[in-house]
């Protein structure tokens, strides 16, 4: 199935429309919302952190716990219906949180083809680096998490992102750092 990201306008239109049956959302804490109708209180992880990168007094900064809770709760999602995870403008926490959780279902999957198809699917994501940097500590990535979305760079600049899906599961890939079999007709050193 799928992740869902999008910006707080457009979450009552994706409901109606997608049916996700989990929804995270990530908004400061003066601006959190209820659980929206159609959703069960139970299947809505509420998270409330600023938007920022860096500790700033009088903020909230994301955190170790907020990332376990994260991944505790995606952990809890069968993935028959699709999730939706929205920030204010589906941007940066919105982002990140649906890049830790696509990285978390696919462990051997390289980090980089998931940053890429985040890329693919919105030319506006910017994750949260705060958030990625705690998620690929905690998933014991070794810096993999963080260089992906380094490796894709900031998005375009934009008030608010469009509704986008990335996918949950990815195919197989080969084993980090093995060398590919070399076919017999890629051999260089063939005479023609």
């Amino acid at each position: 199935m799928t992740l869902i990201i999008c910006a707080l306008s457009q979450i009552h239109d994706v409901i109606k429309s997608r049916r996700p049956s989990h929804m995270v959302t990530l908004l400061s804490p003066a601006e959190m919302i209820d659980t929206p109708r159609g959703l069960a209180a139970d299947r809505h992880l509420r998270i409330k952190v600023n938007d920022i990168a860096e500790t700033m007094p009088g903020l909230v900064a994301p955190d170790e716990e907020m990332v376990r809770r994260i991944v505790k709760f995606g952990a809890g999602w069968t993935a028959d219906s699709p999730m939706l995870v929205h920030c204010w403008a589906g941007i940066s926490r919105s982002t990140a949180t649906a890049f830790i959780l696509a990285c978390e279902r696919n462990p051997d999957i390289d980090e980089a083809q998931i940053a890429q198809a985040l890329r693919a699917a919105s030319r506006y994501a910017t994750p949260n680096r705060r958030f990625v940097g705690l998620a690929d500590d905690l998933l014991g990535r070794q810096g993999r998490m963080v260089d992906a979305i380094t490796a894709i760079g900031q998005g375009e600049v934009t008030m608010e992102s469009h509704t986008f899906d990335l996918p949950v599961r990815y195919g197989a890939a080969p084993p980090r750092d093995t060398p590919q079999p070399i076919r017999q007709d890629e051999r260089y050193d063939q005479e023609p």
